[in-house]
């Protein structure tokens, strides 16, 4: 005969149930109306203010497009009696791209179609003036970059463009400068950022800027090395130089070139 299990004595076996303290206890799932209600909020406060910026940086790059056109005719006025051969003008490319295209430079100026910010620790989020809306930590942003005009006549498809500058407009119609290092902005205090007014003075910087800095920085030519060889494919396609002649160079960002505001 199987011995039998030894009666049990004293106490009763604690529960194996877990004990949900208050700091545990299961939260709530938010119900369909609450979180349709936070989805309301959050588009009334966000996309309501993006949908503004967006209607700001349109209007600010049609204005440069007037600026940048009225510097390019006043350019041709002052140095036609001069030199015939230097040939200064404006291409409207679509609603997002116009050019600028000075002796053998180009300036292409791009309106991206996205809203952005900035990480917490940007100088500009970390300013007085967007701290005192949350709606400003947000912009619509126009970039200029310099590509030599040979590359894109030729469509030399390895050459590169660089960064000189790049606007940034808020919701309050403000604009923000940054720029490469050969722009010489002034570096604004952080806590002291001031916008500018969206208006001919600041976009004439802009342009103006970004001319200055490329004229005054001059091709390299590229290694001996690098161009002993050249392969059909790169004839054929008027791809002379394996490495093509660079920039010599532009620092960016804005330790490097500042904000103007």
């Amino acid at each position: 005969m199987p011995p039998q299990p030894e009666a049990t004595t004293g106490s009763a076996t604690p529960s194996l149930e877990p004990v949900v303290s208050p700091a545990t206890e299961a939260v709530t799932p938010a119900s369909g109306e609450e979180l349709l209600d936070q989805i309301s909020e959050g588009l009334r406060q966000k996309a309501s203010a993006k949908q503004e910026i967006w209607r700001n940086v349109q209007a600010t790059f049609e204005a440069l497009r007037g600026v940048s056109q009225e510097i390019v005719n006043e350019l041709t006025r002052r140095l036609t009696p001069v030199d015939t051969h230097i040939v200064i003008e404006y291409r409207a490319v679509s609603e997002f791209e116009f050019q600028v295209r000075f002796s053998g430079d180009l300036l292409v100026f791009v309106l991206h179609s996205n809203i952005v910010t900035f990480p917490e620790d940007h100088p500009l989020l970390q300013s007085d003036y967007v701290q005192e809306d949350f709606r400003r930590r947000f912009f619509g942003h126009i970039m200029a970059y310099n590509f030599m005009a040979d590359a894109i006549r030729y469509a030399r498809m390895q050459d590169t463009g660089y960064l000189m500058s790049r606007m940034l407009v808020n919701i309050d119609n403000k604009v923000f400068l940054e720029g490469a290092q050969e722009l010489n902005l002034p570096v604004t205090d952080r806590q002291a950022v001031e916008p500018m007014e969206a208006g001919p003075a600041a976009l004439r910087q802009f342009v103006e800027s970004a001319m200055i800095a490329a004229v005054n920085n001059d091709l390299l030519a590229p290694d001996l090395d690098s161009i002993r060889t050249l392969t059909v494919k790169q004839k054929l396609e008027n791809q002379q130089l394996r490495e093509p002649p660079r920039k010599v160079g532009f620092t960016f960002g804005y330790e490097a070139g500042g904000m103007v505001g």
